[in-house]
């Protein structure tokens, strides 16, 4: 296993497998940033419906709900490098014919909604490979740093860089953002496909085990880990929140701040230079708090975020609270998905993955029309209220899971798993 020194620092050296994996996340987040722009820019053209439209974006969620829990199960089943680059070679296909089908003026909201549950259901599977793959490609004291670099690069292409690119594009032709999203697909199966050998302790599955008995290992394991537990019931709570957030932060800036189109860019910019600035500090924080310890303190952090965004009627001042939300966002980011990869039992993590993110994502719809319902009956500046009182049931979630004995982690991002509780 190659890995680089840097003082006390230890990271998974670029030239190996992680260097291959990271280059293929970042390019498919850029493409995907490419096609999430677009779908709805397309899906107004096409009908003046708001349901119609919100539609396509539902159709992102669904999948988890639906598929979420199968797609983990099978990625624990499964070779995870060849199902990775299966899923993208088959996305890459999909996304290329629905931008034949653009470029031809036979689009319609019907196939956008087919296109975005098909592409989506296909991520469930990706997704949940992807997370147990990695503890098989770097040491387990490395995870903290591989995911911090992994999130922040698809950040920085997904925020900074694939969302400005989408108007240059569409200047070249409505089809033209699809077709690029297809090409990243296909040229990050072929970096995937090249990725080495990555160890396994997965032992042979039992003779007679199925995938619904198999699933329901999973559920109870994250069940019966009371720190997984209490960061999946956080989660979850958070989404309720943040789906309310994500649907009526557009009607924040530019209705209640009269802030207009650029108000609502420079809000995405600083959320996205925020959550860079978190990928980058994220193991400082871990190493004087511990993992569990920062994500409390970043959901301690949002809260005030969000209450400041819904009371100070400033876009200089939500500017900045996002710029706090996206730093600690990305910090919540991160340890959660390192104390999954380090806490989940060996041939369990697509399984353990799954469920989180499936109970996770499950409140993003619900959120998203209670955001809705308060902001008519209170007005466009309540949604992030709303959002902070879901995020204070969700530090209440949390604390319970401090007393568990969790890794702590010394200079560098370096954990020691001794008296890990699982």
């Amino acid at each position: 296993m190659a890995t680089v020194e840097a003082g006390q620092a230890r990271a998974p050296a670029w030239r190996g497998g992680f260097g291959r994996l990271w280059s293929a996340a970042v390019l498919s987040s850029f493409g995907d940033a490419l096609r999430t722009a677009a779908l709805p820019l397309l899906a107004v053209t096409l009908t003046d419906e708001p349901l119609l439209v919100a539609s396509v974006t539902a159709c992102g969620y669904l999948p988890w709900i639906v598929f979420g829990l199968l797609g983990g199960a099978v990625a624990d089943r499964v070779d995870q490098r060849r199902a990775m680059w299966t899923v993208d070679v088959v996305r890459g296909l999909l996304t290329g014919a629905f931008a034949v089908t653009v470029a031809l003026g036979h689009a319609s909201i019907g196939l956008l909604v087919a296109l975005a549950f098909a592409l989506t259901s296909l991520q469930t599977l990706f997704d949940n490979a992807a997370t147990a793959l990695l503890p098989g490609l770097v040491d387990r004291d490395m995870l903290g740093s591989a995911n911090a670099r992994l999130m922040t690069g698809q950040r920085i292409a997904g925020g900074l860089l694939g969302g400005p690119a989408v108007p240059l594009l569409l200047a070249a032709g409505a089809a033209v953002p699809f077709a690029a999203d297809a090409l990243t697909y296909l040229v990050a199966a072929a970096l995937i496909a090249t990725l080495p050998a990555a160890r396994s302790d997965r032992a042979p599955r039992p003779a007679g085990s199925t995938l619904r008995r198999e699933i329901a290992d999973g559920l109870r394991t994250l069940w019966r880990d009371g720190p997984l537990r209490g960061l999946c019931a956080a989660t979850a709570l958070c989404n309720i929140g943040m789906g309310g957030l994500i649907a009526l932060l557009v009607v924040l800036v530019t209705d209640w701040l009269g802030a207009g189109p650029l108000g609502y860019a420079a809000a995405g910019t600083a959320f996205t230079a925020g959550s860079l600035v978190g990928g980058v500090l994220n193991g400082r924080i871990v190493t004087r708090l511990g993992r569990l310890r920062s994500v409390l303190l970043a959901a301690t952090a949002q809260t005030a975020a969000l209450v400041v965004m819904g009371t100070v009627r400033s876009l200089a001042v939500l500017v900045g609270a996002l710029a706090v939300f996206g730093f600690m966002g990305m910090v919540w980011n991160v340890n959660t998905t390192t104390l999954m990869q380090e806490r989940a039992p060996a041939g369990m993590l697509g399984r353990v993955s799954s469920a989180f993110r499936t109970l996770a994502t499950a409140g993003v719809p619900l959120g998203a029309l209670l955001g809705g319902a308060v902001a008519t009956a209170w007005g466009p500046g309540t949604p992030p209220l709303l959002t902070a009182g879901f995020f204070v049931l969700s530090v209440f979630a949390l604390i319970p899971a401090l007393r568990a004995d969790v890794s702590v982690v010394e200079a560098g991002d370096v954990a020691t798993t001794t008296d890990v509780t699982r």
